[in-house]
């Protein structure tokens, strides 16, 4: 690797000069500054970041922690090349850890974090309840965490709570009373949210929700989900309608409503969630709610680049992205009550 010495030899001035030209330092002459410039390019001459690093106290380096689903799920996708467009526009370098696997190099989550000298990190698609996860928030190091709001950190979340509200208004409008809600896995924090929401607007609503119309299954889940639908068609009074927790599981849904000889949304209703692009075009297009990934992803970058530039004017509080409502075609008015 090219050094500032050796910079300095092939231009004749000293190695302070060098220093000062690649610094921006304006006491010396604009021609000596271009010739240094110029010089330490053609040599492949990069700027030592561990000599920045102890200099500024920053490495500019950002962690992404997440699970193994954060690269498969489209959504989180999504969500995580916003997140690095973002940073990169802001001049921080990204390096992603699959919180899986720190548990091999025998370090902690936040003695990995250390480790790699992170300024920040934001938590995608976790388990929020991992001890480790949790002694990470509870650190001095800023986090911001996506899809999950923590006590004394910056949370970025998509609008669960008016995402079903505005699905099961719809919904009722059509005409729809017999609901069913698959939910996905009650362990995640925007399960357990939304069918709070579910719950409440159903209320609001004067709608009746039996048990046995309420089924748990994992996220992204079509085998699974299109069990679940049999199950629910399946009852003395069936469903008109059913919401299921996402767009792939709902697809699992309506593929098992085709093999049983039903129409969608002629004899039966559906409805997903999450507003994946697939979602558009499938014949017929999916009514569902659609997050915005690309603006959580960069919220997220912004905020969690705030706090670690300026603490003392970042205010820590939850932000809501809005979720809204595509009507697609897979919800009409019911045939029968």
């Amino acid at each position: 690797m090219t050094s500032m010495k050796e910079i300095a030899a092939e231009c004749g001035v000293s190695i302070a000069t060098v220093s000062k030209a690649l610094n921006g330092q304006k006491d010396i002459g604009e021609e000596t500054r271009d010739r240094i410039c110029r010089t330490a390019k053609a040599l492949g001459y990069l700027p030592n970041a561990q000599a920045r690093a102890l200099k500024t106290n920053r490495t500019r380096s950002l962690g992404v922690l997440f699970f193994n689903e954060g690269f498969t799920h489209e959504y989180y996708a999504l969500l995580l090349e916003s997140f690095r467009m973002a940073a990169e526009e802001w001049g921080y370098d990204i390096t992603f850890i699959n919180g899986s696997q720190t548990g091999r190099e025998n370090r902690s989550v936040l003695e990995h974090c250390l480790y790699r000298g992170f300024d920040g990190v934001v938590a995608v698609c976790m388990d929020f309840q991992d001890r480790q996860l949790v002694e990470l928030l509870q650190s001095d190091l800023p986090v911001v965490t996506v899809d999950y709001v923590f006590n004394s950190r910056i949370s970025v979340s998509s609008d669960n709570i008016g995402g079903i509200r505005r699905l099961l208004e719809y919904v009722y409008e059509k005409g729809h009373r017999k609901i069913a809600y698959i939910h996905g896995d009650m362990k995640k924090f925007p399960t357990r949210i939304r069918l709070t929401s579910f719950y409440r607007t159903a209320g609001e609503l004067g709608l009746t929700v039996p048990d046995e119309y309420v089924r748990e299954i994992p996220y992204r889940d079509p085998a699974r989900a299109g069990e679940a639908t049999r199950q629910l068609l399946d009852l003395k009074a069936p469903p008109t309608c059913i919401l299921y927790p996402d767009d792939l599981a709902c697809f699992g849904g309506m593929k098992r409503i085709m093999d049983m000889g039903l129409r969608i949304p002629e004899d039966i209703s559906v409805a997903g969630f999450d507003g994946i692009p697939a979602a558009r075009f499938v014949p017929p297009p999916l009514t569902t709610v659609m997050r915005n990934p690309q603006e959580i992803g960069r919220t997220a970058a912004e905020k969690l680049m705030l706090l670690i530039e300026d603490p003392r004017m970042t205010l820590i509080e939850p932000v809501t992205v809005r979720a809204d409502l595509f009507p697609g075609e897979t919800v009409a008015a019911p045939r029968w009550t």
